[in-house]
């Protein structure tokens, strides 16, 4: 019988890596769906991090500014103070700033059309300009929120604050407003839904003093140096925090994701979801290696050198990998979408799928290293016992 370097090839040790793992059709099923299960749950957990971090920032991301200013001490994106106006048109004087603009961001009362309030966040912009404002419109137009009590909001929250289609009229903080537009997709990190409108109308609806607001926003002047323009702003505003747009969005996701107990009882979701799924994966296929022992031993009485019996498993390795790891992530992808229209987003990026699929390569690897320990160890002479 030939047993030379040819017969104990890659090829013969795929084949049979293959035969062992479709041998036992229903274990073989079983470990997929092991695998499968642990992408999912991995998956999520991942994507519900992702997609709570980036709620926290979702309107820093979506606004043009460039640099935002806010009463000193602020903590972070929704929760901030009153600052005088008087700020707005010093940072307009500084050079390098090529447009500043005053932002509104307020919790306020929303009471809905058939009784009961909500809590809201309301957030005015300057619509001639652009730097902010909503996105993702999929009904009405940006244009209608020009009307004076024209508000904006978005279809994840539509029940929840009573609205069923556009023209809803509805009562914020006591005064009338209009619903002109629905986004889609605009989630706050909070419970409070965001609601969008012309900065005049936004200050009407919340009655916030004439002579101050709470951010300021703006965009550098092309070819300045953002770091310097930032500086200079720091010195002339000393009542004031001064971020570039990054400095901020890092300083929210933060305080929310470290700072409260909320940010890190989803991380410690992610964190669970990652060991619960390497502990299923490998527990599934050290299973379907000891289930395999006597053939091994088989293998190894044939004269197969080590180096062929490594290729055997982590060949079965590579293609659980594969056959658990894809459905998996397409799985993944498909609940991802649904999420769309709740009011809790899981992300799946693009990126995150190549994670998932070489996470799910190592742990099986790992996997069928521990198991390879335990088949190098059998006794030829098993074979000659059974």
């Amino acid at each position: 019988m030939k047993t030379g370097p040819s017969h104990w090839g890659a090829g013969m040790a795929g084949l049979l890596a293959w035969r062992n793992l479709a041998h036992d059709r229903s274990r073989f099923a079983v470990t997929l769906v092991g695998i499968i299960f642990a992408v999912v749950l991995i998956a999520m957990q991942i994507g519900l991090f992702l997609g709570f971090s980036d709620s926290t920032t979702t309107i820093i991301q979506h606004t043009r500014a460039d640099f935002w200013i806010v009463a000193k001490g602020s903590q972070n994106f929704e929760v901030t103070l009153a600052m005088n106006e008087r700020e707005l048109y010093l940072a307009r004087s500084v050079p390098g700033v090529a447009q500043a603009e005053p932002l509104l961001v307020l919790f306020t009362l929303w009471k809905k059309p058939d009784g009961g309030n909500e809590s809201v966040i309301i957030l005015g912009a300057d619509l001639n300009t652009g730097l902010a404002g909503p996105w993702n419109l999929v009904e009405g137009r940006l244009e209608d929120l020009r009307r004076p009590d024209a508000v904006i909001i978005d279809r994840v929250f539509m029940d929840k604050l009573g609205v069923s289609a556009l023209g809803t009229r509805v009562e914020i903080n006591d005064r009338r407003a209009l619903v002109v537009g629905i986004t889609q997709g605009i989630r706050s990190f909070t419970t409070s839904p965001w609601v969008f409108a012309s900065y005049r109308t936004a200050r009407e609806l919340t009655g916030f003093a004439e002579h101050q607001t709470t951010y300021v926003i703006g965009r550098f002047s092309p070819g300045a140096d953002p770091a310097r323009v930032r500086d200079a702003l720091v010195r002339i505003l000393p009542r004031t925090d001064v971020y570039l747009s990054e400095q901020l969005a890092a300083r929210t996701r933060d305080y929310w994701m470290f700072t409260t107990g909320a940010g890190a009882s989803v991380l410690m979701s992610a964190v669970l979801g990652l060991l619960v799924g390497v502990v299923i994966v490998a527990q599934v296929l050290y299973a379907t290696t000891v289930d395999h022992l006597p053939e091994f031993g088989t293998l190894r009485a044939m004269g197969a050198p080590r180096a062929f019996i490594y290729k055997v498993i982590l060949g079965q390795a590579v293609i659980s990998a594969t056959l658990g790891g894809l459905p998996g992530i397409a799985v993944s992808l498909l609940i991802a979408k649904g999420s769309e229209a709740s009011a809790a987003a899981i992300l799946v990026p693009p990126h995150l799928t190549v994670v998932l699929y070489g996470l799910t390569l190592i742990m099986c690897i790992l996997a069928s290293v521990v198991s390879i320990r335990k088949a190098m160890s059998i006794d030829p002479a098993m074979v000659f016992q059974r």
